[in-house]
Parts: structure tokens; sequence; C-alpha cells
């Protein structure tokens, strides 16, 4: 980087206006993913909310930051400085925060989580009732992932937090600059329709002539469900494939087939199912994954504690340690 660009970027930034942070992280994002649909995608924005965002950064700092390279888009001399500048920036907020949440006991804070169906209905309502009883200063907002994004929006910095899940048969694939806090330990339960099976308690490999309702096998869950089957010695007859565990309840309530449920779901099965224990059961931990930070914020530790509160209540508590 040549001097004379940089003090003239830098003299002409100290007269322009406030910067706004969310541009900051929408450049940061589109300099990772080189594309404005993967900076949108990443950030949970459409790709023209993130366009706009973007020709506004532009116009504020009174610079080419972007050139158009096909599909792609390449930051220019100036783009790659301002993004220098911004992981600074957007990292000194973090560490304010969370000196202002030392400082105060953690009872102010704003925190953004990922989260999917099973554990936004079975566990969430418990947990953020309580934190809202105890520390009505925290403020938590969720929007639902598929499992297999949560963890990289936390360590992308688009969530503070993420629950992530890990099985018996599979073992998720780890970052180090992300810590697991393990929340709650599940099984895996067979759900039949009603009648089609006369012991309470089955082996998995009673189920390897039945007609399978499944998530399909990129998910982790779907692919420790396949797992699981062949170690049992067969492949499931996978004929209907669905990726929310509610929507295979229903079919398997219509005797369309069966399926795997964890204990957060049993609240909700519909008539027409029967569950049935597996006597060499599935087990998946659930954990939530944070960037790793010295110390950790205070609002995040009060979440993970409320959250656990709720498992243990619903007879889910876990070791510290996950598989």
């Amino acid at each position: 980087m040549h001097r004379s660009v940089q003090f003239c970027f830098t003299v002409r930034t100290l007269a322009i206006m406030e910067l706004s942070l969310r541009r900051l992280r929408m450049l940061r994002e589109l300099h990772r993913r080189g594309t404005v649909t993967g900076a949108a995608a990443s950030l949970h924005y459409s790709p023209s909310a993130v366009s706009q965002q973007l020709a506004q950064l532009e116009r504020e700092v009174g610079a080419t930051l972007f050139e158009r390279m096909g599909r792609r888009i390449r930051l220019t001399e100036l783009g790659v400085l301002l993004t220098e500048h911004a992981e600074d920036i957007l990292d000194s907020v973090e560490r304010a925060e969370m000196a202002l949440e030392h400082a105060q006991g953690g009872v102010v804070s704003r925190l953004e989580g990922g989260v999917w169906a099973s554990v936004a209905s079975g566990l969430l309502p418990a947990a953020l009732a309580k934190l809202a009883e105890e520390h009505p200063g925290i403020e938590v907002r969720t929007i639902e992932l598929a499992p297999e994004d949560t963890a990289g929006a936390v360590l992308d910095g688009s969530l503070d937090f993420s629950f992530v899940i890990d099985y018996s048969d599979y073992a998720m694939p780890w970052d180090p600059a992300l810590v697991r806090e393990v929340i709650a330990v599940e099984r895996l339960h067979g759900a039949v329709p009603t009648g089609s099976m006369l012991e309470p308690t089955v082996a998995l490999a009673a189920l390897a002539d039945q007609r399978w309702v499944l998530a399909g096998g990129k998910s982790h869950f779907g692919r420790a469900v396949r797992i699981a089957c062949r170690r049992n010695g067969f492949e499931p007859r996978i004929v209907h494939q669905v990726e929310e565990q509610s929507t295979a309840l229903a079919m398997v309530a219509g005797g369309l087939g069966v399926t795997l449920v964890s204990d957060l779901v049993l609240d909700s099965v519909p008539e027409g199912v029967d569950i049935v224990a597996l006597t060499e059961p599935v087990l998946r931990t659930v954990s939530l994954a944070h960037r790793a930070t010295n110390p950790t914020r205070r609002s995040l530790e009060l979440v993970i504690d409320a959250v656990r509160t709720a498992a243990a209540e619903r007879g889910l508590a876990a070791s510290s340690t996950p598989p």
C-alpha cells in the first residue's frame, strides 16, 4: 500500500460523516465472499439490500471501492484499505461491548443467535422467559437457520452465538476459533404409525424393512441417521425426503413411513404416531457456539446458564465435554 494512497484516503475519511457499522460489516463480508449474493446470504439480507448499502458506503467515502469482474466483485486498493480498517473497528466495538458489560454486570445487552426448529420450540421459550425475569436488560434476537449453517454464521461475525449439534455416530467438524458450550444430550426415538409396532422398545434394525421419511443426506440429521442405520446392518428405504421433523411426523401419522425424532420434538407428536425407544439409542449433543474471546461476554454467559437450566428441567442435562 502506497503511503500517498493511504494518506489521501485518511484525509478524506476525516471529512466524511460517521461510517455505518452495518455497512462496514457488509464490506467485510463482500471481501470474504467475493459476491454480493454470498455476502447477503452470510448476513441474512437480500442481495438488493446489500447492493444499496454498499453503494451508499461508496457515496459516503467519495471513492470507488469495488470493481466488477464478471459475476464477482473485486475491491479496489481503497476498498481493501477500508476493509482492513473495518476489521479493526468491528473488533474494537466488540471489545468495547464486552468491557461495558463486565463493568455493568452484564445487565444491558443485545445478542443475536442462530437456532433451528426443535431448539426454538423446545428450549428457547423457557430459557428466554427465565432470562427476561432475572435480567430484563438482556435482549435476545434469533434467526432460524439450518443446523449446518449455524456455526459458520458465528464464525464470520453475523451472529453472537448459535446452537450446534453432534451425533454419537457422526461428530461435526469444528473450528478452533469457536468455543462450544454443551447444553443438552438428546436421544433419538423411533416414530412409527400407531399400532405398527407391538413392543415399546425395539432395535433400530427392526425398522429395516419399513418405508422411511427422512431428511436428505447432506443435512447433519439425515447423514447421522443413515450412518446409524448402516451400523445396524441396513440402508433405510427412503420414500419421502423432508427436512423438518414436524413434517416427517405428519407423514408418519398418515401412515407413509417411519422416522427418528429427538427428545425436543416429543411434546409435539401428533395423533397417529407411536414413539418407540431404541435398544441402542442414537444420541446427539446440543451445544451453544460462540467466538473465542477472553473473557466471555457476561450477557452470553447468562444466556448459556438460562438455556442449560431449561434443558435440565426437561431432563436433558449434559456433561461439559462434547463427544
